[in-house]
């Protein structure tokens, strides 16, 4: 990465010149103003109060050091104490040839090798459809991991679906009663959930029926053969739904690990906590855990001998550990569930399965819709996510038609599929995850702003231009590489400086689980591509060195734009 070059570049300049001084954690940034270089540093600023010395005299010392010692740098020394570097076109270059001759590993970076993470995202509760509301912990938690992955971790990605508990007893009561195997068979989780929704409402004008899906439940812990054959083909069902919403949107869960899985190590935990006095019975002879500096306590075990999602999570977090070595496990979930989270974390440290900074939460924003109302319930039902991702096909396929009429139909159909699916996403993703998001189709559709559409099309159009060249492109970088002179104007210097800034932009998305930082980085890249795509024609110019070199530059965008977009998992069609 140039930027790592870069700061240890400085590191090496401030110990020439001033010795062995403890350096400050400065920073090497992009500045918004590329009249103001590649990278700009703080370091000068921050030794000021150290070496008792003005921030200029410091920069200035650093900047000749750099100048003696690094040819590959430019500086200039700007108050209060700046210093801006630019990159030398040679440099750049041979960054290009070595980026298009393993275009595989293109930005890719190491600083997770030998970590293990794992990532827990979408999570869905059986018997009910994927809904809308699962849409941003699936999307931004399948980010995490191909972002986890680029940068050389290994990362383990897992489901949690909620399998198990006292409204299967409700709905195995609810089967019992009116089911029909026919119509589960034909519309299976429409069904489960008509059922549940029914017994829940007739349950609140006759009470009894609480009681009798909460025996139904107690029988399928004790291993009723009926209830437990009823429950598995429901669960069955519903994997098979979710997968197929899944496959539609890209996503590959590795490992779905549901809370039934924990129920046999469940009074094992209990009574553990109990012999090691970590945990106490209270005054109704529930389980719980007190917790230092928190007024309560978390509850592992009912005053009526039941469990609870606390105690299956705590169990789970001691299996995840102990199966994949997990360095930290990662929560894709809700901002509304940060106490839980804390609550259930703690407690895990204080019997031992986890250390402090294990196990982190990773909070996002709730999906609003266009009036900011909540966006997960229609008329107080749950909406479908297949519903919401066949409209974004739906009309993904009208800004087909109006972009490329001549298509044969079945590529328009492959083309609106790839385009609505990544304008649900980017939409998604563009967005800092700790906000809140409005829902908007004319946003996420819009082919002129920060959308995939806009994205996919910039691909798919500098892609055309690299197949009527035909070029060797290493072939072209070595030529040029050679050359005396930079063949760079200020236009391909920006262009080529961005591309390269990939990794960079990979490990700051990794600093806070934040894909928006690539998101927004892949719209700023396509922006300035598009700009050169009209200022600088690659097929119209007579100069062969520099056709070469703008269609060597052109692809070095392709690449970058189709390996960002698949981090994000987002495809990069080859024409729209």
């Amino acid at each position: 990465m140039i930027r790592e070059e870069i700061q240890k570049s400085i590191a090496k300049a401030i110990h020439l010149h001033f010795g062995k001084i403890d350096i400050p954690d400065f920073s090497v940034e992009v500045p918004e103003n590329p009249e103001h270089g590649d990278y700009s540093t703080n370091a000068a600023l921050l030794l000021a109060k150290q070496l008792k010395k003005s921030p200029l005299e410091i920069a200035s010392a650093i900047a000749e050091e750099l100048r003696t010692k690094n040819l590959e740098l430019r500086t200039a020394v700007v108050p209060p104490g700046f210093i801006n570097f630019w990159v030398s076109e040679k440099f750049l270059l041979k960054s290009l040839g070595n980026m298009l001759k393993e275009p595989e590993t293109w930005g890719q970076i190491k600083i997770g090798r030998g970590k293990t993470v794992v990532v827990e995202y979408s999570s869905p509760n059986i018997a009910k459809p994927l809904g809308v509301h699962h849409l941003r912990s699936t999307i931004i938690g399948q980010a995490i991991i191909n972002l986890l992955r680029a940068a050389g971790f290994k990362a383990v990605s897992l489901s949690f679906p909620g399998d198990w508990g006292t409204q299967f007893g409700l709905l195995i009561a609810a089967y019992k009663q009116w089911g029909n195997p026919e119509k589960i068979k034909q519309h299976p989780i429409d069904e489960m959930l008509n059922l549940y929704v029914r017994y829940s409402q007739a349950a609140k004008e006759d009470p009894r029926l609480l009681d009798e899906g909460r025996r139904e439940f107690k029988k399928l812990e004790e291993g009723d053969p009926e209830n437990h054959k009823l429950w598995k083909w429901f669960l069955d069902e519903s994997l098979r739904d979710f997968e197929k919403v899944y496959r539609l949107l890209g996503v590959k869960i590795e490992h779905t690990i549901g809370e039934s899985f924990y129920e046999p190590e469940l009074k094992n935990i209990i009574q553990n906590a109990l012999d090691r006095g970590l945990a106490q019975r209270g005054e109704d002879d529930s389980v719980v855990v007190p917790i230092p500096g928190s007024d309560t306590p978390e509850i592992i075990q009912k005053s009526d001998g039941a469990t609870i999602y606390t105690t299956r999570e705590l169990a789970a977090i001691r299996h995840r550990i102990k199966e994949w070595k997990a360095d930290q496990i990662l929560y894709v979930a809700a901002n509304q569930q940060p106490f839980h989270l804390e609550q259930v974390f703690r407690s895990a440290e204080l019997l031992g399965y986890a250390h402090a900074g294990q196990l982190k939460h990773v909070k996002f924003g709730m999906m609003l819709g266009s009036e900011g109302k909540k966006f997960a319930t229609r008329e107080g039902k749950l909406i479908p996510l297949l519903e919401v991702l066949n409209e974004a096909i739906s009309r993904s396929r009208a800004v087909v038609e109006q972009l490329n009429p001549d298509l044969p139909e079945e590529k328009k159909a492959e083309v609106a599929k790839t385009v609505g699916i990544g304008a649900v996403k980017y939409f998604d993703l563009s967005h800092n995850r700790l906000s809140d998001i409005i829902f908007d189709w004319e946003s996420m559709l819009n082919l002129q702003g920060a959308s995939a559409p806009y994205l996919q099309y910039t691909h798919a159009r500098l892609k055309s231009i690299l197949r009527k060249v035909k070029a060797d492109q290493r072939e072209t970088v070595r030529g040029l590489t050679r050359m005396s002179g930079a063949p760079l104007d200020e236009m391909e210097h920006r262009l080529l400086t961005a591309v390269l800034r990939l990794p960079e932009v990979v490990e700051d998305a990794l600093k806070d689980y934040t894909p928006n930082a690539l998101a927004n980085y892949l719209y700023g890249l396509a922006q300035l591509a598009n700009e050169f795509y009209h200022s600088h024609p690659v097929m119209q110019e007579k100069d062969q060195i520099k056709r070469d070199l703008r269609a060597v530059l052109v692809a070095g965008v392709v690449l970058t734009l189709s390996k960002g977009l698949a981090m994000l998992g987002i495809e990069a069609p080859e024409e729209m």
